[in-house]
């Protein structure tokens, strides 16, 4: 199975409400439609998009939703600092490709805690608007296969 872990784009801290969070600003929203777009081109597809309920992340997974043309819907417990265990526990028996759209630090320490069963480990950077995809293999350890950094990518 695949997990993609995508990292919202960038904000404008100084806009929005202390709940929702500051809006992608419009070179944020460009990026993840960049982003969407060459995943596409790539041949992603998924399942089910999960999101944060803050504003960014929902805006992100929205751009994906339209691109890669599969649903999405928000979920509690992937905020910037909430616990990874219950998303750790989940993607070790996961039967369909998911994206979870989310937050730093929470995407650092759920890939470490995959990776290397070390949330603390610092193994990917995640900038604005990226993708990884990470594989479950057949022995339930989990391998990068794909990292797509904003910069990489075509305009």
């Amino acid at each position: 199975m695949e997990l993609y872990l995508v990292r919202h784009g960038d904000v404008d801290p100084n806009l929005g409400d202390a709940d929702g969070g500051p809006p992608l600003t419009e070179a944020g929203l460009a990026n993840v439609r960049r982003c969407a777009t060459f995943a596409a081109r790539l041949g992603v597809r998924v399942a089910e998009i999960r999101h944060s309920e803050k504003l960014r992340a929902v805006q992100t997974a929205q751009e994906f939703e339209k691109i890669l043309q599969c649903p999405r819907s928000p979920v509690s417990g992937i905020g910037p600092d909430d616990d990874i265990n219950p998303l750790r526990r989940e993607a070790a028996g996961l039967q369909q490709n998911v994206m979870v759209v989310g937050h730093l630090p929470y995407l650092n320490r759920i890939a470490g805690a995959l990776l290397a069963q070390d949330e603390s480990m610092p193994l990917l950077v995640f900038h604005p608007a990226s993708l990884v995809r990470l594989d479950r293999r057949e022995d339930a350890r989990w391998t990068i296969q794909l990292v797509l950094p904003v910069g990489v990518m075509p305009q």
